[in-house]
């Protein structure tokens, strides 16, 4: 989650005292974002490693005089009603959150005698049913799962914000992941409002500087010089959505 997306989404769509959930909170991003903006966050991630730095990032921010306040769950958010308060039912004014893209994250490199070496690049592993590593279908399934669960907890005329991008499976294997997500959105009842763009760039005298990684770069490098018309990725899809009527779904019970 980009932290100028996040601080937009927040600003634009809730006012001061709001609560903004991420149901996929990663080291906690919208939270802080949140925090400083006057809301109070909740925040769910699967991963025990990253909800310990979303909690070490609230509470930086809380140092910092951030005015508003942060919560950060562990667990499986495809079950986000048996997780979160039963009070958070129809309170959240804003869900802003981003699937995961794969198993993969930007990590850390450091370079050695013999080459560069990436650490700290892996989200977790595939016992901890993290949705990075069960595929398309299933991340498509749990992200329904975790929608439908946030229609619930939203009061009237509230708002989703879902920033994806379009991934790659195999270097020719271009995948609407916007297209396939929006699709799951309406599906669970969601109403699309606007779909706008963030750039994944710096504008520095008149002209759009890429932020691509050494290795994102690379893997482009090497896609052209084997035939295939690769670019870099220079925006992600920020899906904007509003509460509607969930088609055919009764509310479940909460329990606290």
């Amino acid at each position: 989650m980009l932290p100028h997306l996040a601080a937009h989404a927040i600003s634009s769509y809730t006012a001061p005292g709001d609560l903004v959930l991420d149901p996929m909170c990663g080291s906690g991003t919208t939270l802080v974002e949140a925090m400083h903006l006057g809301r109070h966050g909740l925040g769910i991630d699967i991963e025990p490693r990253f909800t310990a730095l979303a909690d070490a990032n609230v509470a930086l921010a809380a140092s910092q005089g951030a005015p508003g306040t942060a919560q950060v769950l562990t667990g499986d958010a495809t079950v986000l009603l048996d997780l979160v308060p039963a009070s958070t039912v129809g309170r959240v004014g804003l869900v802003l959150t981003s699937p995961p893209y794969g198993r993969g994250t930007h990590g850390l490199v450091q370079t050695t005698d013999t080459g560069v070496r990436k650490r700290n690049h892996l989200y977790g592993d595939r016992e901890s049913g993290n949705l990075a590593y069960g595929g398309w279908s299933r991340l498509l399934d749990g992200f329904a799962a975790i929608l439908a669960a946030s229609h619930h907890l939203l009061r009237p005329g509230g708002i989703v914000v879902i920033a994806c991008r379009p991934v790659r499976r195999h270097r020719d294997d271009l995948i609407d992941l916007p297209g396939e997500l929006l699709a799951v959105a309406r599906a669970v009842g969601l109403v699309p409002v606007q779909r706008c763009v963030a750039m994944l760039a710096a504008v520095r005298d008149g002209r759009i500087v890429h932020r691509a990684s050494m290795f994102g770069m690379l893997s482009v490098r090497r896609s052209r010089d084997e035939g295939l018309p690769v670019h870099l990725i220079a925006h992600e899809d920020v899906l904007v959505l509003r509460q509607g009527d969930p088609p055919g779904r009764r509310r479940p019970a909460i329990t606290s």
